[in-house]
């Protein structure tokens, strides 16, 4: 498991899908980091730009075709994800979809046609988690978007993280939030403590947890206004005017549109003129409020007291302490146009009231010259332009005639926030204490309701404190609460959490993770991935290590796995002959491939070689009374056959031990060469060119001889490479002298030549 966790959720609104990536520090490596502050804080989302991809329309207009949902409609979405989501996390990475009303408004069995076509398609399309079609893919209700949108909100702003920063006062240090789309409006916020007893089923109860393990609650009101969006508004606003004029009657005058400009009822400007009915634009700003205040239904029955608009219960709302940040439609429709200069701009009331009335009284024609010459910014065009009056009377009827939001420069706003200085300078600079502040981003960070789903998710991934109830992560009513810490329908906040290990290494986040993550990934392919990434190096090591020092190595391994004999043995194996582990890379280490090697005959005889170990080596030549370690350590080597030193190549020396007797015998002796047997083997004296005797070759001398079984010479350098890669021959060669030592001829194999007599 790499550094990072990611998470992708797609926003299935009415107009559009948006699709969003997420990451944050696994557990352990965001605990390893974290300082004293932060351990105690929620685990930190972050998200980029490019991350982000929004496709119209929405998957709601897939109601009566939902096999074509996927391929024309999700297909690049996904592609968006797995392009940047690293391939190493996909399947721990959940995947989302979270409806909104778009969908809610579908019929019943269209709904759930078109979810389940959704589910089939990302699981047959992409590798992501989602383990569950009913907690991942679903139509969410207004209420879970408010609440979604509220966490977003708090958790920029820091009301979560730093309670004692954002003090508003009564205790109180969250914000409420306002959001709008096309369907549908939200509001939520935590009541002020009376009010929060007094409705106290009416809440609902949020748990979250900190990366300490602790378990933060918190109890929110939110409620939706279905068909309260800004295109449902419009879509009754319409319906309304047209059945308010006489029939037949081919022009409608619409004080919501700028004077002159002509639209069909669906909102298309007519170019030519037409016996079709159709709204002809006044340019009355005033008008169009009072004409548009009837649609928040303020008159309708209220069941349960208090209520704001449309019989919708709503506890009273405690401005001193209730700050709120408007989203969406909220944002667009105060800064698109009014105040694009200006983004960080508090709203204000009387400042915003006169600019929308000095833009909407304007003739069609000047304000289409405005669009031309970018005089509102790139992004407006005629289609924002036309929409913008009615958007915006919509927005200060439910602001303040609908949710009751003080009008500030106008009204007073009790206690220490009143007067004109709350408009003054940037919202940030106030802390977002005004009644209201719409915004669009919070530190660079998008405020959205999928911001929150995610933050609820990877809060559910830390493990509980030690010693603590392990109260599950989610939201649900703020009544009936059982052992577990859960309430009646709890909306779980993700899976299980993960134990996952400790990653100090950073992933790279331009190619989607580091190697260290590619090759270590927590799949079932990860052992042999490991084998495979050692095998690459020793393979590498062993080609950088020279000619000479792979014949000595390949000889260690051959001896060590069934390759063959040591180059002093008296049996004519070949190096890498036939059989042993190492029998089939005879090219790669060095070894002949000649057919007529003979086979490793199998050791039996003599103990367990796990019953003996290397004897401690001693750097001091002086410690030993052993003649062998008199020897010369430089220069050509005596050659004689019973010299400890017989077998020493480039590399490690190969270890050997001969027999007392071998040690004293004459240097003059010119008869064949003896040895000891091996530690395996009998004691009798054992020719050179006996092949066929168990043991021999490896270097093993009897446990009770010097104290050790084996003894290592250290390691010399050797110029007489080719020497090690002559044919081997037992026809024996006198030896010329060289510096008081005698050398052989080159072209002979110096193990099994017979020292000549000088």
């Amino acid at each position: 498991m790499g550094k990072w966790r990611y998470g992708v959720i797609l926003d299935a609104g009415s107009s559009g899908t948006r699709l969003h990536i997420y990451k944050w520090l696994n557990v352990q490596r965001a605990r390893h980091d974290a300082d004293e502050e932060d351990i105690h804080s929620l685990p930190e989302i972050e998200t980029e730009r490019k991350y982000t991809k929004k496709i119209h329309p929405g998957v709601s207009t897939f109601g009566e075709t939902p096999t074509l949902v996927g391929p024309d409609h999700l297909k690049p979405l996904f592609d968006h994800a797995l392009k940047y989501v690293p391939k190493s996390q996909y399947e721990n990475t959940p995947i989302f979809l979270l409806a909104t009303a778009g969908v809610r408004l579908l019929p019943a069995p269209q709904r759930t046609a078109l979810l389940k076509e959704i589910c089939n398609y990302a699981k047959q399309n992409t590798p992501f988690q989602l383990p569950d079609c009913d907690l991942h893919i679903q139509a969410i209700p207004g209420a879970t978007e408010g609440l979604y949108g509220w966490i977003a909100a708090n958790y920029l702003l820091g009301g979560f993280d730093h309670p004692k920063e954002h003090d508003h006062g009564k205790g109180h240090h969250t914000y409420g939030f306002l959001d709008m789309g096309g369907a549908s409006a939200q509001i939520a916020f935590a009541p002020n403590s009376t009010e929060a007893e007094k409705h106290a089923e009416d809440l609902q109860l949020l748990r979250l947890r900190t990366l300490d393990g602790q378990s933060q609650e918190y109890r929110v009101f939110v409620t939706t206004w279905l068909e309260f969006g800004v295109n449902e508004a419009r879509r009754r606003y319409v319906k309304h005017l047209t059945q308010s004029v006489d029939q037949g009657a081919t022009e409608i005058p619409d004080p919501c549109l700028p004077t002159g400009l002509k639209v069909t009822t669906d909102g298309k400007p007519v170019e030519e003129e037409s016996a079709t009915p159709h709204l002809l634009g006044t340019g009355k700003f005033s008008e169009c409020i009072k004409a548009v205040f009837p649609l928040l239904d303020k008159d309708a029955p209220c069941p349960d007291s208090p209520c704001l608009f449309n019989g919708v219960h709503v506890p009273a709302i405690d401005f001193d302490v209730n700050h709120f940040i408007g989203v969406s439609e909220y944002w667009h429709t105060t800064h698109q146009i009014f105040e694009h200069k200006h983004e960080d701009k508090a709203y204000d009331y009387h400042t915003y009231q006169d600019r929308v009335n000095e833009f909407c009284t304007q003739s069609w024609d000047t304000i289409e010259k405005g669009v031309e010459g970018k005089k509102w910014g790139k992004k407006v065009d005629e289609t924002t332009a036309l929409e913008v009056c009615f958007k915006a009377s919509w927005l200060i009827n439910v602001l303040h005639e609908g949710i009751g939001v003080p009008r500030v420069g106008i009204e007073g706003l009790g206690g220490k926030h009143n007067g004109t200085k709350e408009v003054l300078g940037g919202a940030k600079e106030k802390c977002y204490l005004n009644p209201f502040q719409a915004v669009n981003k919070i530190d660079d960070t998008e405020v959205s309701w999928t911001l929150g789903r995610m933050v609820l998710y990877a809060s559910s991934q830390v493990p509980p404190m030690t010693g603590q109830l392990a109260k599950a992560v989610g939201h649900g009513e703020n009544k009936g609460i059982l052992g577990d810490g859960i309430t009646d329908g709890w909306q779980f906040g993700g899976g299980r959490p993960i134990d996952l290990p400790v990653d100090m290494k950073d992933d790279d986040d331009d190619d989607g993770g580091d190697w260290h993550d590619k090759l270590f990934e927590d799949s079932p392919r990860r052992i042999p991935g490991i084998l495979l990434f050692l095998l690459i190096v020793c393979v590498a090591l062993y080609l950088l290590c020279g000619r000479d020092r792979r014949a000595a190595l390949s000889t260690k391994l051959r001896s060590l796995f069934g390759g063959g004999g040591s180059p002093s043995s008296g049996s004519r194996r070949r190096r890498g002959g036939g059989g042993g582990i190492l029998g089939a890379g005879n090219k790669l280490f060095g070894g002949s491939s000649h057919p007529a090697g003979p086979t490793y005959d199998r050791l039996e005889a003599g103990p367990h070689p796990d019953d003996f170990e290397l004897g401690d080596l001693d750097s001091d030549p002086e410690a030993h009374d052993d003649p062998r370690d008199r020897s010369g350590s430089s220069g050509a080597e005596s050659l004689d056959s019973n010299s400890p030193k017989v077998g020493r190549s480039s590399g490690w020396a190969t270890p050997q031990l001969v027999t007392q007797q071998s040690l004293t015998a004459s240097s003059l002796d010119t008869s064949p060469p003896k040895r000891s047997a091996g530690y395996f083997g009998s004691s009798a004296s054992l020719s050179l060119q006996n092949s066929n005797t168990h043991g021999f070759g490896l270097g093993l001398g009897s446990p009770n001889m010097f104290g050790n079984p084996i003894e290592r010479f250290g390691v010399v350098s050797r110029t007489e490479s080719r020497e090690k890669l002559a044919p081997q021959h037992t026809v024996a060669l006198p030896r010329m002298k060289s510096g008081g030592f005698t050398t052989p001829a080159r072209g002979w194999s110096p193990v099994l030549m017979k020292e000549a007599v000088e």
